[in-house]
């Protein structure tokens, strides 16, 4: 675990709550991963780190340059997988596929539709699929003629 002192307190990075200099807790802050780290938090850091450097010794700036570079990358990243997650979501309309449900059971059905608004998820009847509980996609459903002329549909 590594401690930080700053000066509005100390903060454990194994920890989800900053203490203050005395050792109590100050504020209890929602469970997150402390190994992850998203835009705003990256940001705030960056701030800090240049707010409180020391004057007579400057951090290199092409070391900001290399961070900002670097985060700028991960988040690039991070909005082709979503978009990726996006188009495999759609991509799936209309087709078979199989799901553990929330009681761990598997489950089949027919997408009928797609949530793309921050973690795609698929829309089978009246319920929602979260897209990494997809364990197998069959065909597509398929249109095809008789002679007769009548429509009908094939899986």
């Amino acid at each position: 675990m590594t401690t930080t002192v700053g000066p509005t307190g100390t903060f454990n990075w194994g920890s989800t709550a900053p203490t203050s200099k005395t050792g109590t807790s100050s504020s209890t802050a929602a469970t997150k991963d402390p190994s992850e780290i998203d835009k705003d938090t990256f940001l705030k850091l960056l701030v800090a780190q240049m707010k409180y450097q020391d004057p007579s010794n400057p951090t290199d700036p092409t070391q900001f340059m290399t961070q900002t570079a670097q985060f700028t990358m991960v988040d690039k990243l991070n909005q082709l997988a979503t978009l990726g997650q996006q188009q495999t979501a759609t991509a799936l309309m209309g087709r078979s596929i199989q799901w553990t449900g929330a009681d761990g059971k598997s489950q089949t059905g027919t997408v009928t539709g797609a949530t793309l608004g921050g973690t795609p998820a698929l829309v089978v009847g009246a319920q929602t699929v979260a897209l990494n509980t997809v364990t197998s996609v069959g065909a597509p459903a398929t249109t095809t003629t008789g002679t007769s002329g009548t429509s009908g549909t094939t899986a």
